[in-house]
């Protein structure tokens, strides 16, 4: 019985640092090429891409003719728009006219972030370096929840906007992208949803002396948002799998790369 313990053991170690030389740079290097195609996607300079001058044109509308947008999308940014849109205060219907135009665009922060985490989890894989020689279970786990934390907080940023409250909209730097400017009671706002681009607008009224505000969007698919997080989503698979293999080697005591004392039971 003690000797096929032993052997259990035995074979569990080979099977340990095989991993650890191995499938883990396998993974790692299978990893790095998604992110690197996902880099390619997107439209400003990420991980030697060059793609910051690359322009989509988007129609965004409700029917019947309540709201209508026309963008250009550059970069990270709305870097020129067509705006209308009808607000009612009271019984009288107007049609408000407003543009962005080049010299100021309105800036998609949700970009530029899914960005900057992607190309961090890029970096991590980097410094790991193809002939790196894990030591322990704990620095394979500690690397991988790097990579994993860079990619879910990039993913996030692109899934989730950050929501604001009608003060911050109306004060924010991009309001004053448009000419002209909007009346006191309007506010608008850009920004990512998943793979969609949604345009909002929201007017403020006083309710019984309570301020309160009504909103409507319109919304547009954009291809490479789709493509992106795509990408995004078989990275996290692939590295939680690598991940969860190390966590069930480093439930066992005393494995180390080259060591032979090592106990098959979970500590």
């Amino acid at each position: 019985m003690v000797d096929c313990e032993k052997e259990e053991a035995r074979n569990l170690q080979r099977e340990f640092e095989w991993v650890l030389k191995q499938e883990i740079h396998i993974g790692l290097e299978q990893i790095h090429k998604i992110l690197v195609e996902c880099a390619k996607k997107f439209p400003v300079q990420l991980y030697g891409n060059d793609n910051s001058l690359k322009k989509d044109k988007f129609v965004l509308s409700v029917t019947p003719e309540n709201l209508k947008c026309i963008v250009t999308l550059t970069g990270d940014s709305i870097t020129h728009a067509d705006i209308n849109f009808k607000v009612t205060r009271q019984t009288t219907t107007t049609i408000v006219r407003t543009s962005i135009q080049n010299d100021f665009p309105w800036k998609l922060q949700q970009v530029q972030d899914a960005a900057n985490h992607l190309q961090q989890a890029i970096y991590h894989i980097d410094d790991v370096g193809k002939n790196y020689k894990f030591k322990s279970s704990d620095e394979v786990l500690h690397i991988l929840g790097e990579i994993l934390g860079s990619l879910q907080r990039g993913r996030t940023s692109l899934i989730v906007p950050r929501k604001k409250a009608i003060d911050d909209l109306m004060k924010s730097r991009n309001m004053k992208s448009l000419s002209p400017n909007l009346a006191e009671d309007l506010a608008i706002s850009f920004y990512i949803q998943s793979h969609k681009l949604i345009f909002a607008i929201y007017q403020l009224t006083n309710q019984h002396g309570t301020m309160q505000y009504e909103s409507s969007h319109a919304e547009c698919s954009v291809p490479w948002l789709n493509e992106v997080l795509v990408f995004f989503t078989v990275s996290l698979q692939l590295c939680q799998q690598l991940k969860d293999k190390i966590y069930v080697f480093s439930q066992y005591k005393d494995f180390t790369v080259g060591s032979r004392s090592v106990s098959p039971y979970p500590t």
